[in-house]
């Protein structure tokens, strides 16, 4: 911010911030963009628009993050929604850090931590195969707990709404693989006892 001395020489400051990231939210880059078409005459589909200034860069960071091929697709699953509720909950409003953020990515790495645990046991015996059945309930119990607290971040205005919907679709996906885990143990383990 510029200010002006007592003798009216301006006063620039020797230091400024720099801030990275996204400046724009999605209705300036909307109206923006409605705005130069207009100028120009042209004509622009508002949908298309709309869609282009609504995604999700944090979802497409997060889905270029290469895993290991040896995870199964459940773990591999759960690893991309920590590392997307990782980066959208920095920058989370400062008061929702010890609340909201923090439950967020505990449950997150809680689930991914199940799941390596869960794989860990052969189903080769009955016991194994309930210590795994326990980590495989744990870990969906988990992931209920994050869809629910990620229900109350988006209406606290902790989390976007986008960034709410794709955190409940790719949770409801991570379960569903989950329960097909479970369902292909309990036939193996029918097949071989």
């Amino acid at each position: 911010m510029l200010q002006v001395s007592r003798d009216g020489n301006l006063k620039i400051p020797k230091i400024t911030k720099v801030q990275l990231g996204d400046l724009n939210n999605k209705d300036d880059i909307y109206n923006t963009k409605v705005s130069i078409a207009t100028a120009n005459n042209e004509k622009i589909k508002k949908e298309k628009v709309m869609q282009e200034s609504q995604r999700d860069s944090a979802l497409e960071f997060t889905q270029k993050i290469p895993f290991n091929s040896s995870d199964l697709i459940v773990i591999t699953k759960a690893k991309k929604l920590c590392s997307y509720v990782i980066t959208i909950t920095e920058k989370s409003p400062a008061k929702f850090r010890g609340v909201f953020v923090n439950r967020m990515q505990n449950y997150c790495l809680d689930v991914i931590e199940l799941l390596l645990n869960s794989n860990f046991f052969r189903i080769d015996s009955i016991d194994n195969k309930k210590k795994r059945e326990e980590y495989q309930k744990e870990a969906i119990i988990k992931l209920k707990m994050l869809g629910y607290i990620s229900m109350i971040s988006e209406c606290s205005k902790c989390i976007l709404p986008k960034q709410y919907r794709q955190i409940s679709i790719q949770t409801a996906e991570i379960i569903k693989l989950i329960i097909a885990w479970k369902k292909s143990d309990d036939e193996r383990f029918r097949k071989n006892h």
